[in-house]
């Protein structure tokens, strides 16, 4: 069981969920009924609509162009496709498109037993939510019992550290911070060594979200990543590029330097709430091949939510949302 589905119910989850993608739903995603209009069958025009609409859902062009080829192959074994079932072979396309997490049963991170402490590395630009999902994971680590260490090493920006330092003490875990200018490595290390030193179970280091010189970011997270593990061998155990979903397709430009920069292993994506660009999460997981882990439905605690592909695509192609 996931820890998320430890704190919260089912319902409650999906709640949250139908309430966060409501914009997508009712701006973007209601337009696939119009695509359709007039239209018993499946046949060239409708696919072209279709295709018109999931490209300007922020799903992106090669994604939405893959899309349309599944569709097209399943036109061709059934000869009479009926635009009544669209909406589901939209949902399992899609849901087939998504990347599945290693442990998709166990949505969100799960702390393996032999891996103390876990330890995650979090990624992005300034400005997409990053301290603010890390207070979020501490907070859900936190509620299930697990000690937490969070990391300042983002010591470029004054802001930043005062921000996970307020995070640290609204969720009650310790901050390990260090002068501005700092070099980032010792941070980190610090962190880690004060980890083990207190049995921690989960460490969590912020870093500098600086894109303007893609090899000096490169170089930095490489040597943070070097010097933690001379204090616990094999971190980071997970790095998150976190992207702000509002963004659109500069969240997928950004994706795309930061995998090239470091060994991104999963995405969240925040402020789904705000926009109608909640189809970019689809664009982003299949293009990058990396697995969304969260996302983000709003300003609560309990607003950043573990991803599940299917049940993304269920609340994105409800019924009763498209047909209003």
């Amino acid at each position: 069981m996931g820890i998320f589905s430890k704190l919260f119910s089912k319902k409650e989850k999906k709640e949250v969920l139908d309430a966060g993608l409501q914009k997508t739903k009712t701006s973007v995603f209601s337009k696939i009924a119009h695509a359709v209009v007039g239209k018993s069958k499946v046949d060239e025009e409708v696919l072209d609509n279709l295709e018109d609409v999931l490209i300007t859902s922020d799903i992106g062009v090669d994604t939405s162009v893959e899309i349309i080829h599944r569709i097209e192959d399943r036109v061709a074994r059934d000869k009479y496709l009926g635009t009544d079932e669209l909406n589901n072979i939209l949902r399992e396309e899609i849901t087939e498109l998504l990347v599945p997490s290693s442990e998709e049963e166990e949505e969100g991170f799960t702390i393996p037993t032999d891996k103390k402490p876990y330890v995650i590395m979090v990624v992005g630009v300034n400005g997409v939510g990053k301290t603010t999902t890390i207070g979020k994971l501490a907070y859900q680590f936190k509620a299930i019992g697990k000690k937490v260490y969070l990391g300042a090493a983002d010591t470029f920006r004054a802001a930043a550290v005062e921000q996970l330092c307020i995070w640290g003490e609204r969720v009650g875990v310790p901050v390990v911070k260090q002068q501005m200018g700092s070099d980032p490595a010792s941070v980190a290390y610090d962190t880690l060594s004060s980890a083990v030193a207190n049995d921690a179970d989960v460490v969590i280091i912020d870093t500098a979200g600086r894109l303007h010189n893609k090899i000096g970011l490169m170089n930095e997270l490489t040597k943070i990543k070097n010097v933690m593990r001379k204090v616990v061998p094999d971190t980071p155990h997970e790095v998150l590029l976190v992207l702000d979903g509002s963004t659109g397709q500069n969240a997928y430009e950004q994706a795309k330097q930061f995998v090239k920069a470091t060994d991104v292993t999963a995405l969240a994506i925040t402020k789904l709430d705000g926009t109608a660009k909640g189809g970019v999460v689809i664009g982003i997981s299949h293009q990058l091949g990396v697995p969304v882990k969260y996302i983000g439905l709003g300003e609560k605690m309990t607003d950043l939510q573990p991803f599940n592909r299917r049940d993304f695509v269920d609340a994105l192609f409800s019924m009763e949302d498209i047909q209003k």
